[in-house]
């Protein structure tokens, strides 16, 4: 006799309908992302192999590899490389919030190559499944086109590399929902996660320390203060954590600052605008042009970084109309959404502030907090926005894997 099956609870398969959209959405960001790395071949005419874990390495993933395998290290270049500039050298100049994540899953007896893909692509998975809990987990025309653009973010290319953009970015997104239930715990572990994780994360200081002017509204004016306050000061300790472990490896608390002005020229703050007009002015192809015969996708992408700076100020733009529209109206905003709000626009302007002329396109991809905003736009908005994203997602990531971008 054949057991009938047992029936599904409908409770049980309400949640398992709810947690498909991100799922979805986590699958065809892979899905678009390999079937433009199949159109992106090598200057030797070789095909790059997406799933490996090879395909996803950039310059500074290298570092971050060997933080989780070694720890930090600073030395002078020409201790080991004769024919190096007199500069200083080590990989204190990347935090430690990725490489831990990586080196904990390593245990597990896997590779750090595979453990450093594997966090990345959970981080990924889990930045999907929190903004949709933070869209109210409910399928609608606007809820859908916001993952949909979610898929194809600009600069989205790099939630699928060796780099900790996917999980600061999920820790920012932790951070916005912790204030938006009002737990001070969880909107203070993920500021500092964010902070732990890359130095854009410092936005998240930010708006914890602006969130008493929209967020803890149950409590009194000076407990609201003292909430936001603690919040901030709690969360920018990422910055001590990153600082207490390079200096137990160097013996050096400005390790991370010697190294940003010794090799990088960085470490003051600039002139934003001016940093935008020389990030716009200098293509992406400056650092590196694959040799040989490149297809038709990446010879046009060549050139993609004006786009990508106007793409990615639209976003910001629109991000703030929206607000100001809701905001004349009387429709207000949301605590989560005032938290998004802050945040975009605090990343969009960071590395301008910072002077990061070879990452800017990759820091801003942080801005995926602002999707929140999108939910609140017209129809008329958002499908141009999809259609602008999705081309520019195409194009930058035919430079990722044809090795153009660092």
């Amino acid at each position: 006799m054949i057991d009938s099956p047992t029936p599904v609870h409908p409770a049980r398969a309400g949640r398992l309908r709810a947690a498909l959209p991100p799922v979805v959405a986590w699958l065809v960001s892979n899905l678009v992302t390999w079937l433009v790395a199949l159109a992106s071949v090598a200057g030797d005419g070789s095909r790059v192999g997406y799933w490996s874990t090879g395909a996803r390495r950039r310059w500074d993933s290298e570092h971050y590899l060997s933080i989780a395998r070694g720890g930090y290290e600073l030395f002078r270049c020409r201790d080991r490389y004769p024919d190096f500039p007199d500069v200083v050298c080590g990989n204190v100049a990347w935090f430690p919030g990725y490489p831990m994540a990586v080196r904990a899953v390593s245990a597990t007896g896997l590779t750090y190559e595979l453990s450093a893909l594997l966090v990345t692509e959970a981080a990924l998975l889990g930045m999907f499944g929190v903004l949709w809990w933070l869209l109210g987990a409910r399928l609608t025309r606007a809820t859908g086109l916001t993952l949909a653009v979610g898929t194809v973010f600009p600069g989205g290319v790099y939630f699928h590399a060796l780099f900790p953009v996917a999980l600061a970015t999920l820790a920012l997104l932790v951070c916005v929902a912790g204030v938006g239930r009002g737990s001070w715990w969880t909107a203070t572990a993920g500021g500092f996660a964010a902070v732990a994780c890359h130095p854009v994360g410092a936005v998240a200081v930010v708006m914890l320390a602006a969130s008493a002017l929209f967020a803890w509204r149950g409590d009194a004016w000076p407990l609201r203060v003292a909430r936001a306050g603690l919040s901030a000061v709690v969360a920018a300790g990422g910055v001590l954590w990153a600082k207490w472990m390079m200096w137990q490896a160097t013996g050096r608390w400005d390790a991370y600052e010697i190294i940003q002005r010794s090799s990088y020229g960085q470490g003051d703050l600039r002139r934003p605008f001016a940093e935008m007009v020389r990030a716009y002015r200098l293509p992406f192809s400056y650092w590196y042009t694959p040799k040989g015969r490149l297809p038709w996708l990446v010879q046009h992408a060549l050139a993609a970084h004006r786009p990508q700076m106007w793409l990615n100020t639209a976003f910001v733009v629109l991000v703030l109309t929206t607000a100001t529209v809701l905001l004349l109206r009387r429709k207000g905003l949301s605590v989560e959404e005032w938290a998004a709000l802050v945040l975009t626009v605090a990343v969009f302007l960071v590395p301008f502030f910072a002077g990061a002329q070879m990452s800017w396109y990759r820091n801003h991809a942080q801005m995926f907090v602002g999707l929140l905003l999108v939910r609140r736009m017209s129809l008329w908005v958002q499908v141009p926005l999809l259609v602008a994203c999705a081309v520019q997602y195409a194009l930058l990531t035919a430079m990722f894997f044809a090795g153009v971008l660092v």
